[in-house]
């Protein structure tokens, strides 16, 4: 690696310009190529969640580091890596190490803009909010290195706390209203949340709940509680004093968000686009529920699972149903490493009534089982972790996984899956619906033409049975989210279903499915417009990616 950088300082001058078209026909290796994209795994900003609680003598607590000074060296490693990357000779490489290429400069290039535009630790109040929530869902007591542990962590708040003072300069407003909104209210959603039947208010009413859980089961822990509880409610205060000084834009802006999806994505399409193909495909399974409900009229609706234990029936047979149908009708490979997976969301009764999610997976798990659990995320990413390859075992793209998850939706449902469970269908087409309304959402928020409340009122208005929590955790997602996320479901799933009809119209009568489906997971979560140029040799998609633009101010 050392040998690559010093080849690039020498002759950087000589370097093809990083928005010249066509393979870069350097000096460098496809070794090279592997020790950059390493390099970069090192140097990347990491995840505030990467916090070593675990080491006592870790300087500040073990956080992580945020500060201007270090993303500026941060940035520095990384534009050099960047500038490295025009050094190779990615011109007399096949097509799959092209592609692998493609995959780790696209990497790069969002971390880049992740370090240059997005900047979280610098504009959004709710990178810190966030990283103060899970330390409360701790089970009390706790004994040995566990009670260390959560010691350590509550003596970390006030860290954090000082860390967003410091670091957050460029705060939007829309950001700061939303972490204001997490601070002190339940989310009605509480993904990943352990169950009460009223909800705490917030991370405020989370630490709340923990300090009434110590004071019964280890009051020694309360006084830690309570302080790491009041530096919150200091920050709050924070927030609160200084919201209309809070003005910058939350969206990264028009031009940024196209640069973003060409280069970070690697999506063939600008943002206007986005939302025609999505407006369309709204169109389409909006239609197909209507139709799907006339169908069915006068049959009896789905009604949702009564208890925990018909709720668990259902998933077993549902889970059982997908593995044998996958099996039976030849449509991909279940490895043996492929054990039990688990469920996606929890059987909860709630006083408000059930949210979006819940009201479809409670009368049937098997739109969700699809997506998330067999032979979606859970399935997919077993694979990929024993995918042993040094490039396409470290990059997860995340339009792939999710629109990997959506296409198996519906596609499984059109190869038979559902059998006689005509009611489903209607399941299937809402899930659909929600997605394609995402799109415009997603769009609009980071060109800063909608505001979240907007969004969501967007989103609920396309979807049926939408509730307000719903739409806006989904909302926020997509905001807070690098770009690009919110659209990665309705346009991953467009991508794998242009996929799969270029490959069965170029192999015709020998199209084989599950070759198909074995060939797409076998090439890892790279983005899809790399697997089709692969799987197709069609470079229509690709060729563009080439030609690069520097990043807009």
């Amino acid at each position: 690696m050392q040998r690559l950088m010093s080849i690039c300082a020498a002759t950087l001058l000589a370097c093809a310009p990083a928005w010249a078209a066509g393979p870069p026909s350097g000096k460098g290796t496809y070794k090279d190529l592997q020790e950059v994209f390493a390099a970069f795994e090192e140097y990347k900003t990491p995840a505030a969640w990467n916090a070593n609680f675990n080491d006592p003598d870790a300087p500040n607590h073990g956080l992580i580091d945020y500060s201007a000074q270090t993303t500026a060296e941060r940035l520095q490693k990384i534009e050099e890596l960047r500038s490295s990357l025009d050094t190779l000779n990615a011109a007399a490489w096949k097509r799959a190490r092209q592609a692998e290429y493609l995959a780790v400069r696209a990497q790069v290039d969002a971390e880049l803009f992740r370090l240059k535009v997005s900047r979280p630790w610098a504009r959004d109040p709710g990178f810190y909010v966030d990283q103060l929530l899970r330390f409360t869902f701790t089970e009390l007591p706790v004994q040995g290195e566990d009670k260390a542990k959560l010691e350590r962590q509550l003596a970390a708040v006030p860290a954090i706390i000082k860390a967003a003072r410091d670091n957050l300069d460029d705060v939007a407003a829309d950001y700061a209203k939303l972490a204001l909104h997490n601070l002190t209210t339940s989310d009605g959603v509480g993904h990943g949340h352990p169950y009460r039947a009223e909800p705490p208010a917030g991370v405020i009413g989370w630490y709340e709940d923990l300090h009434a859980r110590a004071l019964e089961a280890q009051p020694e822990l309360a006084p830690a509680v309570e302080e790491a509880k009041e530096s919150i409610v200091g920050l709050q205060g924070w927030l609160e004093e200084n919201l209309d000084s809070f003005t910058a834009p939350a969206g990264v802006g028009a031009a940024q968000y196209d640069w973003y999806l060409k280069h970070a994505k690697l999506l063939p399409y600008t943002g206007d686009e986005l939302i025609l193909m999505a407006d369309r495909e709204w169109e389409r399974v909006y239609s197909f529920y209507t139709l799907s409900r006339h169908r069915n009229r006068k049959l009896p609706e789905l009604e949702p699972a009564k208890s925990k234990e018909e709720y668990e029936r259902r998933i077993e047979a549902t889970d059982r149903n997908i593995r044998d149908f996958l099996t039976r009708e030849e449509i991909m490979t279940i490895p043996d490493y492929v054990g039990k997976l688990g469920y996606n969301a929890p059987f909860i009764e709630r006083a408000q009534g059930l949210n979006f999610w819940e009201a479809v997976q409670f009368r049937d798990p098997h739109p969700d089982h699809l997506h998330a659990v067999v032979p979606g995320h859970r399935f997919d990413g077993l694979v990929e972790d024993n995918n042993d390859h040094p490039i396409r075992g470290s990059i997860s793209d995340g339009v792939r996984a999710e629109g990997w998850g959506v296409y198996l939706e519906e596609a499984m449902m059109q190869a038979g899956v559902l059998g006689d469970r005509p009611r489903v269908d209607e399941l299937i087409y809402l899930f659909g619906i929600f997605r394609a309304a995402r799109v415009p959402a997603d769009v609009k928020m980071q060109r800063n033409e909608w505001t979240v409340q907007e969004a969501v009122d967007f989103m609920r208005a396309k979807t049926p049975w939408l509730d307000e929590n719903v739409a806006r955790v989904d909302a926020e997602i997509y905001l807070r989210r690098p770009p690009g996320y919110g659209v990665g479901y309705t346009i991953g799933m467009l991508q794998m279903r242009k996929l799969l009809a270029d490959v069965s119209a170029q192999q015709g009568a020998d199209f084989v499915m599950k070759q198909f489906h074995d060939d797409f997971l076998a090439a890892g979560r790279l983005p899809i417009s790399l697997i089709r140029w692969e799987m197709t040799g069609l470079e229509d998609e690709v060729r563009g990616f080439w030609e690069t633009e520097p990043l807009p101010e």
